[in-house]
C-alpha cells in the first residue's frame, strides 16, 4: 500500500457517484494505493440510481412509439400502445441492481467503503457518524440536488426523482422548467398519452442547442398535444379536489401531477466546507485547473463543481480520471477537457459536439458552416425517417470542429464523428477509416 504516513487512506471519496467511482476503480485496479469512499446514499450518485440511466430506459418504448407512426404504410400497421405501469417496472428492475453491482466493483479492486454522511473536519479528516477518517488526498464528489421553488405550496411538486418512480399514470401533467428533464420528461409523458402543460421560464427551452432546432423540436412537441407555455413565473400550489393548482403570471394551470424540473444545484450544504475555508458559491466548488480546491489537500469533481463544460455524466468521469492520473503521478498537467457532445433525448433527439452553430457564424473568417436536410437521405429514408437536418462546421483548413443535429438518430450521428475532431483527423485522413454499411455511422461520414 502507497500510504507512508500517518494518514488512513491515501484518498478518501465524499460521494459514489461517476465524479468518484470510476477515477477510484482505476486507482484501486493499481494495487498499490489505500482508498476509502463514504456514501450516505445508495452507491454510485444520481446517474444510475434516478437520473440518465432510469431516462433512457424509460425512453425506449417512446422511441419505438415514433418509429412504428413513421412506418406506418411502409410495412407497419398499427401503432403500440405504451404500458406506462410495465414501463416503469422494467425500469426499476434494470436499475435496483446497479448500486449493489458498484459496490462489488469498488471492494473487489480495494476501495473500503464507509456507509454514512460524512463531513470535513480538517484538510485530511472526514468524520462519520462520530468517526473519523483520514486521508492524504480528499475528493470532494457529492454531485447535485434537484431546485427548490420557494414558493407556497412547493411541498406539493415532485422532481425527477419522484418521476422516474412514478407508477400511476398522470392523466394531466405540469412540468415547470426548460432544461433537460423538463422537455425529455415532457417528451415520455405526452407519448405515452398524459396531457402535458410545458412551462418555460424564459422565451424559449434547451438554450445550449442551436436554437432553430430547438424551435423546430418544440413545433413537434405541441404537434403532439404539449401545450407550451413561454415567460412563465410560479407563484403558488394549491391543492384541489381533483388535483392541483399551479398559479403563475400567466394564469392557473390544473393537474394531477407538477413536476419542478427548473434545474439542479451542487450539493455544498453540511459538508464542513466554511469550517475547512473550501472556497465555493451557488455555482458550486472552486478548483484550479488541476480539480483542486482552495485547500491543497481537497480536490472536488463531478456535479459539485462550478465549471465552464457541461454537468454531464462523461466530463465527471473525465475528471475522475484525470485525477486518477494526477494521483498515481502519471501526469502533472493541467486538465484539458476534449469535446464534449451532449445530446437531448427526445423524439426528435438533438445533438451536439465542438465548435456551436452560433459561434461559427458570428466568425465566418474562421469556420464554413454547412446545412444538410436529411430528409432526402437514403439510409434515412429506408428508416422511415421523414425529417431531419445537421449542420457540420469546418475550420478553413478543412478539419471538422463541431456538428450538431436533429434526427432519430442525432445521438448515434454525433457519437459517430467524435474521433474526426478529437485527433484533428484531416478529410483525406477520414477516408481510412471503413465504417459499417450501412449505419448511421457510414451516413454520418459520407455527410462530411
Amino acid at each position: 500500500m502507497m500510504v507512508t504516513n500517518d494518514y488512513q487512506y491515501d484518498v478518501l471519496y465524499l460521494g459514489s457517484g461517476h465524479g468518484a467511482f470510476n477515477g477510484a476503480l482505476a486507482l484501486g485496479a493499481k494495487g498499490d494505493f489505500k482508498i476509502g469512499m463514504v456514501e450516505a446514499d445508495k452507491v454510485g450518485g444520481t446517474c444510475p440510481n434516478r437520473g440518465c440511466n432510469a431516462k433512457i430506459a424509460l425512453d425506449m418504448p417512446v422511441k419505438l412509439k415514433h418509429e412504428a407512426e413513421n412506418m406506418q404504410g411502409k410495412g407497419i400497421q398499427g401503432i403500440p400502445k405504451i404500458d406506462w405501469a410495465a414501463n416503469v417496472a422494467h425500469e426499476k428492475e434494470v436499475i435496483k441492481v446497479l448500486p449493489g453491482a458498484i459496490e462489488e466493483s469498488l471492494v473487489a479492486n480495494g476501495v473500503e467503503m464507509i456507509h454514512g454522511y460524512g463531513k470535513l473536519v480538517d484538510p485530511h479528516t472526514i468524520r462519520v457518524a462520530g468517526t473519523d477518517y483520514t486521508a492524504t488526498n480528499i475528493v470532494i464528489a457529492t454531485g447535485a440536488h434537484y431546485h427548490q421553488l420557494d414558493i407556497p405550496g412547493a411541498e406539493f411538486l415532485h422532481d425527477g426523482t419522484d418521476f422516474l418512480s412514478l407508477s400511476v399514470q398522470p392523466k394531466e401533467l405540469t412540468i415547470v422548467g426548460g432544461g433537460y428533464i423538463a422537455v425529455e420528461f415532457a417528451s415520455i409523458a405526452a407519448t405515452a398519452g398524459t396531457k402535458v402543460n410545458l412551462l418555460l421560464h424564459h422565451d424559449t427551452a434547451l438554450r445550449q442547442f442551436y436554437q432553430p432546432f430547438v424551435a423546430d423540436l418544440l413545433q413537434q412537441l405541441v404537434d403532439q398535444g404539449v401545450n407550451i407555455v413561454k415567460n412563465v413565473t410560479p407563484e403558488a400550489v394549491k391543492k384541489t379536489a381533483n388535483g392541483y393548482d399551479l398559479q403563475t403570471n400567466q394564469g392557473t394551470f390544473s393537474s394531477d401531477w407538477i413536476l419542478n424540473a427548473t434545474g439542479r444545484d451542487p450539493n455544498t450544504s453540511n459538508l464542513g466546507l466554511d469550517e475547512v475555508g473550501i472556497a465555493y458559491d451557488q455555482k458550486g466548488i472552486k478548483v484550479n485547473d488541476h480539480l483542486q480546491t482552495s485547500v491543497p489537500s481537497i480536490y472536488a469533481s463531478g456535479d459539485v463543481l462550478d465549471k465552464k463544460v457541461g454537468r454531464l455524466t462523461p466530463t465527471a468521469i473525465y475528471e475522475s480520471t484525470y485525477l486518477t492520473k494526477l494521483f498515481a503521478h502519471e501526469t502533472s498537467a493541467a486538465i484539458k477537457y476534449p469535446a464534449v457532445p451532449s445530446a437531448v433525448f427526445t423524439m426528435p433527439r438533438i445533438a451536439q459536439v465542438g465548435v456551436t452553430v452560433d459561434e461559427a457564424k458570428q466568425h465566418p473568417e474562421t469556420y464554413k458552416v454547412v446545412e444538410s436536410d436529411l430528409a432526402g437521405d437514403w439510409f434515412r429514408v429506408s428508416m422511415r425517417a421523414n425529417r431531419g437536418k445537421a449542420i457540420t462546421i469546418f475550420d478553413q483548413e478543412g478539419y471538422l470542429v463541431g456538428m450538431t443535429e436533429i434526427s432519430s438518430e442525432a445521438d448515434n450521428a454525433i457519437g459517430s464523428i467524435l474521433p474526426f475532431i478529437e485527433y484533428h483527423i484531416d478529410p483525406e485522413q477520414m477516408n481510412d477509416f471503413i465504417t459499417l454499411f450501412p449505419t448511421i455511422s457510414s451516413e454520418t461520414k459520407n455527410h462530411l
